[in-house]
């Protein structure tokens, strides 16, 4: 039987999953941004990399940028799977608002 708190825990749920879809998605846009960035960095140029509160010097960008493919990679499965349950939540929520109206 569905009631009411039953709808307002999905309504909840659907929106913390909207966060975190906002937010992986924005990770996932900086990210794309950076591995440009560091594409058209000239070779010669040095490159830092953010570790806690400092910038160290990149020795290996090759490392660096497979680290950076292998994030984005990683936030876009997390992202699928996030949508994915967006979309189950939808319909659990019209499914459950046509058993109250029934």
């Amino acid at each position: 039987m569905v009631d009411e708190g039953n709808l307002q825990n999905l309504l909840q749920e659907l929106q913390l999953v909207r966060s975190q879809i906002q937010t992986l998605t924005s990770q996932s846009n900086e990210i794309s941004v950076t591995i440009e960035a560091l594409k058209s960095q000239s070779p010669d140029r040095s490159v830092y990399r953010a570790i806690g509160g400092i910038l160290l010097e990149v020795e290996n960008r090759e490392e660096l940028d497979s680290d950076l493919v292998n994030s984005k990679n990683a936030i876009e499965e997390h992202l699928a799977r996030l949508q994915s349950r967006e979309n189950e939540i939808k319909n659990e929520y019209s499914e459950a608002l046509k058993s109250l109206e029934n």
